[in-house]
């Protein structure tokens, strides 16, 4: 198309024009994908021309659809939507494509992009994403509508291909989408038959639609995805089906317009080059030079006219809710902004002094449940769940209300699906009005690692409740006992990782995760009982700084002194070990370091008040050592120890267990004397 073409651009311009950009970008990144933007093009024309409903001058309009871009690896069809229908996002930014620092990354971040609603790529996770917005939106509508008043009423529409049928996340999360009939989550399969490794019938032989109609899903199959009209069709059949989600399965061919590699692997994952990008241009008859779009074509793709009055017809139904509902318009806009209310500092406040008063031996499991009751009687937003371990990990509440299909609630029965449960709480995150938290045991927290790793890039408000965090869950054994995981958790940057000794600071650590908005949380809880441990209220205040001074230096003593550092229930060992050492005329100083990220984000006068320079220190937990020896000094330092484990566990009762591994006060004492 040029310049002199009449003033009004066809579907199949609109269409060539996401394959020029596509193309274009990845040739001058000499990286990327093009062949799934080039095979989409038909379908994202139809979605995004069509029915999406989104305003690009405001990308955080509340009721805009959701887009999901699961196969996230075809980034370059996203973005060239985005610019075409009229984001913040210039052409400049598309020559820019894999740059550094450029708003179009090598996969969608959620963040970095306007018009981007997850980060995506690991294949998969964008389609459990989904199923979560979708949730969310089903929720806050029975939570919020009113006769008259729809307030939420959008859709999640989310495009994925045969990697991400191939993961098992997506069997996990469509099957709950199925049994939580979620009608307005659309999902369009591009079925090119291509993966990297070639032609996926040596490896991929399901009856996709049969699978998900097994899920309960309405599925439309064998739709011609280069047939715009065909596509449009299917997009609103699928609208019309309320009672289940709808999967559109578009048989497609990867890098459509190329005409010597379309149809092939060689399309998948490289540029085209040179030659095959000039051959496509005749082919498609596209003679505009690179990065050039003619207005004709911007003007029809153009989103911005409609998203404003889109917008502006939503903000009258919002205006007439909130006079009709002031109460509860204001709720759901404090929601929706992710506030808490007012009154959860003097909630929690309360809380911890009332735990503090009581001063109870219990499970940190335990005490993490009193911590939920406490708080999520004021929290509609806490909406939580368990992965078929609900009365092991204690996630559950007197007021929890089990979700189910076209029924609203506040609490998730994932069964036994520990990485889509954690992929869906962050969907929920990801939509707003939710803050998610699920819960599993810590050994199985490997199940969902990648979904963690994402929550934690795209700086969300999940918390991840994992109990059973040591050898001291006892008898199920060494498949079951968490040694290297609490360590490992701590290493993905960005995660907040709690592991309390009492009831205390276990309530501490559950208003840190609710009340963290740009990160994600991880609270690891014990299944043995753990001892209370008195403290004054400006200690039980110092529990917010991570790491603080529990049980400090006797201040008469004139012998040496040590430092032992201490997390969960290794805490009473510290502590016991103090006061055997007190009596031969050592002077310790107990550490609990419950969270170790927040311990290192203060200031470094703080951090040198509580672990002084030139003091032998001894770092006691039940699980490996290595990460410790950041505190404590390198293995050949004379006065640095570690008490841990850095075998597997055994099977037997957990008392039996701590003593056989060394984690007794007795051990503790020798590690302090070996060190001064």
């Amino acid at each position: 198309m040029t310049a002199s073409t009449a003033a009004v651009a066809t579907d199949a311009e609109l269409a060539n024009a996401i394959r020029a950009l596509a193309m274009d970008a990845v040739e001058a990144a000499k990286s990327g994908h093009p062949g799934m933007p080039m095979g989409m093009a038909e379908i994202a024309l139809a979605l995004w021309n069509r029915h999406l409903r989104h305003n690009p001058a405001n990308p955080h309009w509340p009721d805009r659809d959701r887009f999901v871009l699961s196969n996230g690896h075809g980034s370059m069809l996203q973005y060239a939507l985005l610019h075409l229908v009229g984001y913040d996002l210039p052409i400049s930014e598309l020559r820019n494509f894999r740059q550094l620092h450029s708003k179009t990354p090598g996969h969608p971040e959620v963040g970095v992009t306007p018009g981007v609603e997850t980060t995506s790529g690991p294949l998969g996770q964008g389609f459990a994403n989904a199923v979560g917005m979708a949730l969310a939106e089903s929720l806050l509508a029975q939570e919020f509508n009113a006769p008259g008043h729809a307030i939420v009423d959008h859709h999640t529409y989310v495009f994925m291909g045969d990697g991400c049928m191939m993961e098992g996340i997506s069997h996990e999360a469509a099957s709950l989408a199925g049994t939580w009939k979620l009608g307005k989550l659309v999902a369009f399969y591009d079925d090119n038959g291509i993966s990297i490794d070639g032609r996926v019938q040596g490896w991929l032989t399901d009856d996709t639609p049969r699978r998900f109609e097994a899920y309960g899903w309405h599925v439309i199959a064998n739709i011609d995805g280069h047939d715009v009209n065909a596509v449009d069709a299917a997009i609103k059949a699928a609208q019309a089906v309320t009672d289940k989600p709808s999967l559109l399965c578009c048989k497609t061919v990867i890098g459509k317009g190329a005409p010597n590699k379309a149809g092939t692997e060689h399309v998948h994952g490289a540029a085209l080059g040179e030659k095959e990008v000039a051959a496509t241009r005749a082919a498609i008859g596209w003679s505009n030079p690179p990065f050039e779009i003619p207005q004709a074509i911007y003007d029809r793709w153009s989103a911005r006219e409609c998203g404003a009055m889109l917008e502006s017809s939503w903000d009258e139904k919002f205006a007439a809710y909130r006079a009709a509902f002031p109460e509860r318009a204001a709720e759901f806009a404090r929601r929706i902004a992710g506030d808490l209310p007012a009154t959860f500092d003097s909630v929690v406040a309360r809380f911890e002094s009332a735990q503090a008063a009581k001063g109870e031996t219990v499970a940190t499991r335990k005490a993490s449940q009193q911590a939920i009751e406490a708080f999520a009687a004021g929290l509609p937003e806490l909406i939580g769940g368990s992965a078929d371990l609900t009365g092991s990990v204690f996630t559950n509440w007197s007021g929890s209300k089990v979700v189910a299909a076209g029924t609203s609630g506040n609490y998730l029965n994932f069964g036994v699906r520990e990485f889509a449960m954690s992929a869906i709480a962050n969907g929920l995150a990801l939509h707003g009005g939710f803050i998610p938290y699920v819960g599993t045991f810590l050994t199985f927290s490997d199940y969902a690692r990648n979904a963690l790793r994402m929550a934690s890039l795209m700086k969300l408000r999940s918390i991840f409740v994992y109990t059973h965090d040591s050898i001291g869950l006892g008898e199920d054994g060494p498949t079951h006992q968490s040694v290297e995981h609490a360590s490992s958790l701590r290493l993905i940057p960005g995660m907040d990782v709690w592991r309390p000794c009492d009831t205390v600071e276990s309530a501490v650590a559950w208003a840190a995760a609710i009340e963290r908005r740009h990160g994600p949380s991880c609270l690891l809880f014990t299944r043995q009982n753990c001892a209370f441990v008195a403290r004054t209220p400006s200690t039980v205040d110092a529990i917010a700084r991570g790491g603080y001074v529990l049980a400090d230096f006797d201040p008469s003593s004139t012998g040496a002194r040590a430092v032992i550092l201490a997390t969960g229930s290794e805490v009473s060992l510290a502590l016991g070990a103090r006061d055997a050492l007190a009596k031969e005329g050592v002077a310790v100083r107990v550490v609990s370091m419950p969270c170790t990220s927040v311990f290192e984000r203060q200031d470094a006068a703080y951090r040198a008040s509580v672990l002084p320079a030139g003091v032998p220190r001894v770092a006691v937990e039940a699980g490996v050592t290595a990460f410790w020896r950041r505190y404590v000094g390198a293995e050949d330092d004379p006065h640095g120890a570690v008490v841990g484990i850095d075998t597997f566990g055994e099977s037997a009762p957990a008392p039996v267990l701590f003593k056989h591994f060394g984690f007794t006060v007795d051990n503790v004492v020798k590690a302090v004397k070996g060190v001064l």
